[in-house]
């Protein structure tokens, strides 16, 4: 009878043994000088540049997924000068050596207790933390979507899933309307929906097509790009290559089954028109993360709430935030990550030292807007919309060099130059091209 009871005491005190090493594995945090949330351009870039900084062991980066993409590169993969296998790479390969990698989704932040809690249940405590969540895509605010991409002649290359969806509506398109949409969100990459509508209308020229297709743009934006020098030689090219673009016109339903897109006209509140189609590409709404959303780290709107210059946190000074989820007011590209990477290693640079941040982005922000399978407009610009050309020459002008720049150089400087933290823009190279003169 003893020992029965020896043993019931004994199970119960190694039970309690468990259930306290569980309860000290899901509540004692992890602590980190640096965290950096997300394993996107901004984070990866980011973690590179504070491992030289603080040491690989003090830093960790918080991400769920296996793969890294290359995104710019989509827009050639959709038109089918590029294959995706080629933009995409093991997310544990570019994460910088001796760095931590949490590989989960961050689930809650508390910046008053310098906290993050991700989706597994870890507790992660930090000194300084730099947030690179990038946004959300939202196909589901467009009625019939995501599952109208089961259907042909529909596809979009804004994600891995739907990018060779593109490709095979393009090569199949017989006759009719070819439909190239803008939704009445921020996005990243605002000139990737047009490319995809040049890059067509050079594929169905190239076999023969052209003359059955009906080319048309409809974005929900009142301008056709948001600088002018560029957006005057866009309109030129529209002219030309007569392509049909209507202003103020969002997309809110998609039909696939009867291969039917419903637009509204955002100047005419209650109006909507209906257009066959029989090849689409849909640029969805996009949004910041919900985990910003309530969290005391964002705006109204749900980014997160930087100063526009340094790109530390207007609320908590060891919060610091870097592409596509914050409200930087420039245009949201890799770009625009890369120069702002330079200004952000600056900025933490100083503050750990206890110093004011003494560097200042610009806005600098980059796209190149693809016009055919051989030439490019490179636009660049600031936070003013005024342009910011690199080289010394007209960059609103068609060239096959930029294309090639484009299509060849800028990968290898995003695997080699930028997730090493070795590039932070063309910002030095721009002042030795126009001889120190913006």
């Amino acid at each position: 009878m003893c020992s029965y009871f020896f043993i019931i005491i004994l199970e119960f005190i190694l039970i309690n043994i468990c259930i306290f090493h569980l309860i000290n594995f899901f509540h004692t945090a992890d602590h980190y000088k640096v965290l950096v949330l997300g394993g996107g351009s901004g984070g990866i870039t980011m973690a590179a540049r504070m491992k030289r900084k603080v040491g690989a062991e003090n830093v960790a980066i918080v991400e769920p997924s296996e793969m890294h993409y290359y995104q710019p590169i989509w827009t050639l993969v959709g038109a089918g000068s590029k294959n995706v296998a080629s933009s995409g790479r093991p997310t544990a390969s570019v994460i910088p050596s001796g760095v931590t990698w949490v590989k989960s989704k961050v689930a809650e932040l508390n910046p008053e207790n310098n906290t993050v809690h991700t989706d597994s249940g870890k507790k992660i405590s930090y000194d300084y933390l730099i947030v690179a969540l990038g946004l959300e895509l939202h196909y589901e605010k467009i009625k019939g979507l995501p599952e109208g991409f089961e259907h042909p002649k529909i596809g979009s290359n804004y994600s891995v899933e739907t990018v060779e969806k593109t490709w095979n509506a393009l090569k199949n398109f017989k006759e009719g309307n070819a439909l190239f949409t803008f939704p009445n969100t921020p996005v990243k990459c605002a000139g990737a929906p047009q490319k995809i509508m040049y890059l067509s209308d050079a594929f169905l020229r190239k076999t023969g097509k052209r003359s059955k297709a009906n080319i048309i743009y409809n974005t929900s934006l009142p301008v056709l790009f948001g600088v002018k020098k560029y957006a005057d030689a866009l309109w030129e090219i529209v002219k030309k290559r007569d392509l049909n673009v209507n202003l103020r016109h969002n997309l809110i339903e998609v039909r696939a089954d009867k291969q039917e897109a419903v637009f509204e006209n955002l100047d005419k509140p209650g109006e909507t028109e209906v257009y066959k189609y029989d090849m689409i590409h849909v640029t969805p709404p996009m949004g910041p993360p919900a985990v910003l959303k309530g969290s005391s780290l964002d705006d109204e709107a749900g980014w997160l709430d930087v100063n526009k210059s340094t790109l530390q946190h207007k609320t908590y000074a060891n919060v610091f935030g870097i592409g596509d989820c914050t409200n930087l007011p420039t245009s949201k590209t890799a770009a625009a990550v890369a120069a702002q990477s330079a200004v952000l290693d600056r900025t933490v640079s100083r503050i750990l030292k206890k110093q004011t941040p003494d560097k200042t982005y610009d806005g600098y922000t980059s796209c190149p807007l693809v016009t055919s399978y051989n030439t490019v407009i490179l636009a660049e610009f600031d936070y003013d919309g005024q342009p910011l050309e690199t080289f010394p020459v007209d960059q609103s002008k068609e060239s096959r060099v930029m294309y090639h720049m484009k299509a060849d150089i800028m990968p290898h400087l995003y695997w080699h130059g930028l997730l090493k933290g070795l590039w932070g823009g063309p910002g030095p190279y721009r002042t030795i091209m126009h001889l120190g003169m913006k």
